[in-house]
């Protein structure tokens, strides 16, 4: 039985009996590598976590430097986590985009649309870093309303 009652989400856990935080984990996205959740539901809110180009299912990066097929990684995972906690890219309120290269940003910008492009777009920010985990050229963070 699920200790969360029988109509509790099973994807969300919540972390402590004290916190009204639920923690969102899925198999078909990349499990953290730090002390961190795939996302957090806050009460109407859901905070995920910057996706990176992994596989899920190998735990190895994806597309050898080529930032697109990195993107399309990291929307992948992104998508993974926001069905995991039961919502959608048409609920994502803000993103931030994290590129090792702004120069990637037309080539990013064109896949992200792909999964953000309709109805409300969310606000964003786009910046270039000095460096992404695992060599990465690309990750990606969001805030969705549940409400």
């Amino acid at each position: 039985m699920n200790p969360e009652g029988d109509d509790a989400d099973p994807f969300c856990v919540s972390t402590m009996s004290s916190s009204p935080n639920q923690a969102v984990t899925t198999a078909l996205a990349p499990a953290p590598v730090g002390p961190y959740n795939q996302a957090v539901k806050a009460g109407d809110w859901l905070y995920c976590s910057g996706q990176i180009p992994l596989d899920p299912a190998t735990g190895a990066m994806v597309g050898d430097g080529d930032v697109e097929a990195e993107a399309r990684q990291v929307l992948k995972n992104l998508a993974a986590v926001l069905t995991a906690a039961g919502t959608d890219a048409s609920r994502v309120v803000r993103t931030t985009v994290f590129l090792a290269d702004l120069n990637d940003f037309q080539k990013v910008n064109a896949l992200y649309a792909e999964m953000f492009g309709d109805g409300v777009s969310p606000a964003r920010a786009c910046v270039e870093v000095a460096a992404l985990p695992m060599g990465a050229r690309v990750e990606i963070d969001c805030v969705a309303y549940l409400g």
